[in-house]
Formats: C-alpha cells, structure tokens, sequence
C-alpha cells in the first residue's frame, strides 16, 4: 500500500511541475522559413493568483509584423520606429484579464525577413498588483525570451504560403500539447486505479 500512494503522489507531483516548467510567455511557431509570410501565436498563462492584465510583446528585427487579430476583452497598441515599422505591440484587457488558472493567445500576422536567422521575442507581462514580468532571458533564464528558429528560405514561397504553414505548425504544437496532457492524466488515473486496488484487496 505505501508503494501505491508513492506511486501516487510521484504521479502528482509529475504533473504539477510539468505544469508549471510549461509556463512561460511563448511565441508559435517554433520554426519558420526565411521570407515567409506567418501568423505569430503570443500564448500567455497567468502563473500567480493575480490576473495579468497586460502583454507587451517586442517585434524581432528579423520580423515585419502588419496586423492583429482582434481579441474580444482586449485593446491593442502599435509602437512604430524607423521607416514606421511596428517595433512593439500592447495588448490591455478591458476588465478583469487572465485569471490565475487561464491562458489566452494572442495573434499577430507579419513577413519573416529573407536574412533572418532567428526571431527573439522579448515580452512583458503586467499582473493586477502592479508586478511585471519579463520574459527576456536566455534559453536556460528562469525567464527565457521565446526563439522562433528560421530556416532556409523555400523557392517559390508567396504570400499566403506561410501564413497556411504557420496554421499548420500551431495545430501541431496544440497536439502535442493534447498528447502531453492526455499522457499525463492517464498515468495519474493508472496510479489512483492502483491505489484502489491495494484498498480493496486490504478489506477483503
């Protein structure tokens, strides 16, 4: 029995920290083509009981983002540098914003530059207390700014294309998502199905 409720509690505390290593402010997708036109994914979980209220997200110089999707709740500012291009971009929810257990996306559309390398996403994260987050640091930071890798440009690439791969590399990091999930919460209900099992064998 003191197995089963280790097996137990080692399944919980599994998920719990696979939960909270998966926190962070990212960017979608993780991989692009050079000269590709995309549509970036910001995924925001709240990571503390206050709500976030506010994502600033700064735009690589490898990226020329044009537009938003509009996201109910929320408004959204544009902050243009040289030859107007966006340079940064504020989301600012009307009411109350993502909650302690929630998370939201928001959608950016833009061209990959034909000599990027790769794409840094700097992003800010304000909560309801005042306290703010950034997310800026290196790949191995406590908080790492999300990298979007570019690979080599494909012929023949044209407006559109990459919009229709970016969709595609989205739903696929979603599925994953799904499978780690789903992956997890069997092996929790296979450990409290064991559990029950040692019980019900003790009363018998």
């Amino acid at each position: 029995m003191k197995k089963s409720i280790s097996l137990v509690l080692v399944l919980l505390l599994t998920v719990a920290f696979a939960g909270i290593a998966s926190a962070h402010v990212t960017v979608q997708p993780k991989e692009v083509p050079a000269g590709s036109y995309q549509v970036f994914t910001v995924r925001v979980p709240s990571e503390k009981d206050a709500a976030t209220t506010q994502v600033k997200v700064a735009i690589p110089e490898g990226a020329d983002v044009s537009r938003v999707e509009a996201k109910p709740g929320w408004t959204y500012a544009f902050e243009k540098g040289a030859g107007d291009k966006v340079v940064s971009i504020t989301w600012k929810a009307d009411s109350a914003g993502i909650g302690a257990t929630e998370f939201a996306e928001f959608r950016m559309q833009g061209k990959v530059a034909d000599d990027a390398k790769e794409l840094v996403w700097k992003a800010y994260q304000t909560y309801s207390d005042g306290e703010v987050v950034e997310w800026t640091g290196a790949a191995d930071a406590d908080k790492p700014a999300s990298v979007t890798t570019v690979t080599a440009k494909v012929a023949g690439d044209g407006h559109g294309h990459g919009v229709s791969a970016a969709t595609e590399e989205e739903h696929g990091d979603e599925g994953r998502d799904t499978l780690t999930l789903s992956l997890s919460i069997a092996g929790l209900a296979a450990g409290l199905l064991a559990l029950l099992v040692v019980l019900f064998r003790k009363r018998a």
